[in-house]
């Protein structure tokens, strides 16, 4: 009876306190306080910065086909309907087009027992259409025997699990300074989509709902969706964009594709190696220099060979060493010429044999085609004359005065079947060409460029200096480790003979292992390409680069770079400078670029080195001038 008291006593309690004025009054007041308190937040919130406010746009203005966001004018278009076929990349073209694009995919999966029990009703409908056309004799329907053929294979792939099937949107989102700016571009888009019969649609009285369809936060506020199964979906992925952007490296060039920067290391990749192919005056030895001027930069020591002198002007203008090969020139380089050390530790009988095999090839392009017993006497022969200076293969190689081309001569006219060879070689001793290869190298490479010229030596003596050169360069290279790049000018020069396509093989198979970058420059692709040895150096290049090319070569180029349609035309039409530039597995259009200061270093053209020289004159006589009036 007390706990039934106390209990309706609390419940009659708070009856009454709402009948008391004051306790009214006391409610109020609280409601007040806790209003001002919810102002004073909500007025102190309003001054606090959040993420949304950075982010969020000043202004923000929907029209019926547009909107305007800030400054920019925004569009967005859908896609309606696609081809039976797509092929691989198709988007490609989107990604690649040098406008500002949000683009958005969205996958929805269906069930695969709903899509296949459509599927066999539909089969089911137009086999029986067929076979009514059939039975009164109206001709057959090729449209309606593809589309079932289809239908079946495409329930194959569900029943068996190769495929998947989904309803498949894509979205994509113009940006543009002005509105006619947005109409051209959403032109250029829809004109893209339209050449591989792809259909899309402006986003009419939608456009505030596309646009948050491709903002990155994953909402499909159009929903406008094609049912496609798992194989053309994959088809319409971009990741293909031909980006060859890294972080370190040298820039080669603009990428004609989207017009980013082709910046690329090439010791980044498996091999340094680079072959260039391009018809005359395409712009190969202009791109070469501009990357060893680059290269330079960075602390990359070149060496080049140049045929036609076209590497001076660069050498003079980085100080580098001009080395001139001709008979009459102080500079000579001796092939009997031993590395005093390798950076792989070789033994010594290891080096004497590769000189033994490098010398034979040598003689061969010296005198020309020997028999088997001849070859087995110049053999003993070479092993001999070293012998002749106590260079045997238990010799100390770092103090040793290597023979001459005339003490091979000695010896083989002292040995039985070796003076036809003897009186071959004579004239490269004592006769016309007595100044080339007979006499102690006084070479020093110790610059961070050095270039050799060969452009005053007869056609007949080049491949013998190019190779001369090569084996100097490949002994200093052994000797001492070091980041290089070796430029072979007119490699064809070397590519026409056996022994020295051998030999230039050899280099780019191992020059990897010596921290050295071979670039091979040829435009006579035919006489480079038709030989096992030009096609192993091009299978033993990381980087490729090629300029226009003449119709005459352009088959074989096409089938050894397996180039599309496309590409091939790109590169029959490119102008000064442009083409296709390998790296690896990717490429991409380039299009050669230099500053004002860089041009005026590498240019090759007649006109422009003539102004050059002109300006270069006109400025020592006023040196002169200036130093013979202050006496």
């Amino acid at each position: 009876m007390f706990g039934f008291k106390k209990i309706k006593q609390a419940q009659e309690q708070p009856k009454a306190a709402l009948q008391d004025p004051l306790f009214f009054n006391q409610s109020k007041e609280n409601l007040d306080k806790q209003r001002e308190l919810l102002e004073a937040e909500r007025a102190f919130q309003e001054g606090v910065v959040s993420v949304r406010d950075i982010i969020s746009p000043a202004a923000f203005r929907v029209n019926s086909n547009f909107l305007q966001l800030n400054d920019l004018y925004v569009r967005t278009l859908f896609v309606m309907t696609y081809p039976r076929y797509v092929t691989i990349g198709w988007f490609a073209p989107i990604i690649n087009e040098s406008l500002t694009l949000d683009i958005s995919m969205f996958f929805y999966p269906m069930d695969i027992q709903i899509v296949l029990k459509q599927l066999k009703n539909k089969v089911g409908t137009m086999e029986a259409q067929i076979m009514s056309d059939h039975e009164k004799g109206a001709p057959r329907d090729p449209i309606s025997e593809t589309a079932l053929q289809d239908i079946e294979a495409l329930r194959d792939g569900l029943t068996q699990g190769t495929e998947r099937f989904f309803q498949f949107s894509l979205y994509v989102t113009i940006y543009a300074k002005d509105k006619a700016e947005l109409d051209l571009a959403t032109d250029r888009i829809e004109n893209l989509l339209g050449m591989q019969l792809i259909y899309s649609r402006r986003a009419l009285f939608q456009c505030e709902q596309g646009f948050n369809s491709t903002l990155p936060i994953g909402g499909d506020e159009l929903n406008i969706a094609t049912n496609m199964n798992s194989s053309p979906i994959a088809s319409s992925f971009p990741f293909i964009s031909s980006e060859l952007t890294s972080d370190e490296g040298i820039l080669y060039g603009i990428n004609r594709h989207n017009n980013s920067l082709i910046l690329f290391d090439r010791f980044s990749l498996q091999n340094a190696n680079m072959v260039v192919f391009a018809t005359s005056g395409a712009g190969k030895s202009y791109a070469i220099k501009l990357e060893v001027l680059r290269s330079l930069m960075l602390g990359t020591d070149v060496i080049i060979i140049d045929p036609e002198n076209e590497y001076e002007h660069l050498s003079e203008a980085v100080g580098g060493a001009y080395i001139n090969v001709s008979l009459n020139s102080e500079s000579k380089l001796n092939p009997f010429d031993l590395p005093r050390g390798t950076s792989d530790n070789s033994k010594p009988e290891d080096i004497l044999r590769t000189a033994v095999i490098v010398l034979k090839g040598l003689i061969r392009l010296m005198i020309g085609q020997i028999t088997n017993a001849e070859d087995s006497i110049l053999d003993r022969a070479l092993i001999e004359t070293y012998a002749k200076k106590d260079i045997t293969p238990a010799t100390d190689l770092t103090n040793i005065e290597p023979p001459l081309m005339s003490d091979l001569e000695d010896i083989l006219l002292s040995m039985e079947g070796g003076e036809d060879m003897a009186l071959r070689i004579k004239k490269y001793t004592e006769g016309t060409f007595a100044g080339l290869l007979n006499s102690p190298t006084n070479v020093k490479l110790n610059n961070q460029l050095v270039v050799f010229s060969i452009r005053d030596l007869e056609d007949e003596l080049r491949p013998i200096a190019m190779y001369v050169i090569m084996t100097y360069i490949w002994n200093m290279m052994r000797a001492e480790r070091k980041r290089r790049i070796l430029v072979v000018d007119e490699a064809w020069i070397m590519m026409r003979y056996e022994d020295s396509a051998k030999f230039m093989q050899a280099v780019a198979k191992r020059c990897r292992k010596y921290y050295v970058g071979m670039t091979t420059i040829t435009q006579d692709v035919n006489d480079f390409l038709t030989s096992d040895a030009g096609r192993d150096v091009v299978i033993n290049s990381s980087l490729q680069l090629l300029l226009k090319q003449t119709p005459a070569a352009i088959n074989l180029i096409q089938k050894t770079f397996m180039l599309t349609e496309g590409e091939k035309y790109l590169l029959l039409e490119a102008g000064l400078g442009e083409g296709i530039f390998f790296a690896g597995s990717r490429h991409a259009a380039i299009k050669v670029q230099a500053s004002y200061a860089e041009h005026q270093i590498i240019t090759s053209d007649p006109r422009q080195l003539l102004e050059i020289e002109e300006a270069k004159k006109e400025f020592e006589e006023q040196m002169m001038a200036e130093a013979e009036s202050g006496r």
